[in-house]
């Protein structure tokens, strides 16, 4: 009975150190790009622009949800979000539903996401929709394409 006993508790413990590493395994390029994205938006609440234009590649483009203007090089990418942290103080960003698509080294992330910020002592919102295209870089995801847009009011 005692070898039963313990060969039960072998094969538990057994099963249970395999079971924590398929969990492990379970992450894969979805969830870094998930996580590479909500990285994104913790940088964003930073207020920084030198910060969050690190996570672009250095070729990256972004269509911003405030400027009509795409924005090609870093230099352009600061001057968006100089400019958006002053318009839009204390930003911050939540996401909504995402959609992820990962095609070996280039993945795209397409949702939308809800910008809040304070202006005369009031929260407001501003509801957007996104498509972020990322390639891996090492092991990091680098944004090298973002197209952000307010959106639109439903049909009347």
């Amino acid at each position: 009975m005692l070898f039963r006993v313990s060969t039960v508790v072998v094969l538990f413990v057994l099963n249970c150190s395999l079971l924590l590493t398929n969990s492990a395994a379970l992450a894969g390029p979805k969830e870094d790009v998930a996580a590479a994205t909500m990285k994104w938006g913790e940088t964003l609440g930073q207020n920084d622009p030198d910060k969050i234009v690190l996570l672009y590649a250095t070729d990256g483009v972004l269509w911003g949800t405030l400027s009509p203007t795409v924005r090609s090089d870093r230099a352009a990418l600061r001057e968006y979000f100089v400019t958006a942290f002053k318009v839009l103080p204390a930003l911050k960003v939540t996401f909504g539903e995402q959609l992820i698509r990962v095609y070996g080294d280039t993945a795209v992330n397409t949702g939308y996401y809800t910008f809040a910020y304070v202006r005369d002592g009031e929260t407001k919102t501003l509801p957007a929709r996104y498509s972020f295209t990322f390639v891996k870089d090492g092991t990091n995801w680098m944004i090298v394409d973002h197209h952000s847009s307010a959106m639109p009011a439903p049909p009347r």
